[in-house]
């Protein structure tokens, strides 16, 4: 209950979002279309996860979802740069 089932939650949508973002970034590498864009993407990416988690822990709703689309935009980046 409380911060460790939220911290609990935060981790299982880690654990499905972590899987994309690792095939594209494979898969811009194994294209050769690494670039300063993919660069940007990749770190967002990263660092959003990281500042989502402590938010998930505080439950700060709001704010942690617009950190999920930060993150997410961090892959549908490495997608544009992987099919353009």
């Amino acid at each position: 209950t409380g911060m460790a089932a939220r911290l609990e939650r935060a981790f299982a949508h880690y654990r499905e979002t972590f899987p994309l973002f690792a095939a594209a970034v494979l898969a811009v590498y194994l294209s050769g279309k690494i670039s300063q864009v993919s660069l940007y993407a990749s770190v967002t990416y990263v660092v959003a996860r990281a500042i989502y988690i402590p938010l998930y822990a505080f439950g700060l709703s709001y704010l942690r979802s617009l950190v999920w689309v930060v993150a997410t935009g961090g892959i549908v980046a490495l997608l544009v740069v992987l099919f353009t």
